[in-house]
C-alpha cells in the first residue's frame, strides 16, 4: 500500500517539516495538532477546555479529509504544558469520546509556544 499525505484547509496548515496526517497500512496517523484556528492560524481559547475542543475540531477535520472520523480513533497522545490542566482536558475529552474512548497517553510539552496549552496526536482506522 502506498503512503498518502493528508492535507485539508479545514484544519491549520502544518509546518513544512511534517504533514497534517499520513494514511498508511489502513491507518491514519495525525500529527500533533494544536489549538489553532484554521483560518487565522492564531491560538484559539484561553482555558484548557477551549483549547482541547479546538484541537479535537482540527483532528476531526483532518480525519474527515482522510475519509475517517473521531469514532475511528484507536489511540491518542495528549501533550500538556501544565500537569494541572489534566482534569480540565478530561472534562472536554469525555464530551467527544463519551462511550468508547481510544487508548490514550499523556506527556508534557517540551517547548513553550505563546498561548498554547495542549497538542493532541491521534491514530485512527482509515
Amino acid at each position: 500500500m502506498p503512503i498518502e499525505i493528508i492535507r485539508t484547509t479545514d484544519a491549520p496548515k502544518s509546518p513544512s517539516t511534517y504533514s497534517q496526517a499520513v494514511k498508511a497500512a489502513g491507518l491514519i496517523f495525525v500529527s500533533g495538532t494544536g489549538p489553532y484556528d484554521p483560518v487565522t492560524g492564531a491560538v484559539t481559547g484561553v482555558t484548557i477546555q477551549e483549547q482541547t475542543r479546538q484541537c479535537l475540531k482540527n483532528i476531526s477535520a483532518i480525519l474527515a479529509a482522510a475519509g475517517s472520523s473521531l469514532s475511528q480513533v484507536a489511540s491518542a497522545t495528549v501533550i500538556l504544558l501544565e500537569e494541572a490542566d489534566f482534569t480540565g482536558m478530561n472534562e472536554e475529552w469525555v464530551k467527544w469520546f463519551p462511550d468508547s474512548p481510544p487508548a490514550r497517553q499523556a506527556a508534557k510539552l517540551p517547548v513553550r509556544i505563546p498561548g498554547m496549552k495542549i497538542s493532541i496526536a491521534a491514530i485512527a482506522l482509515a
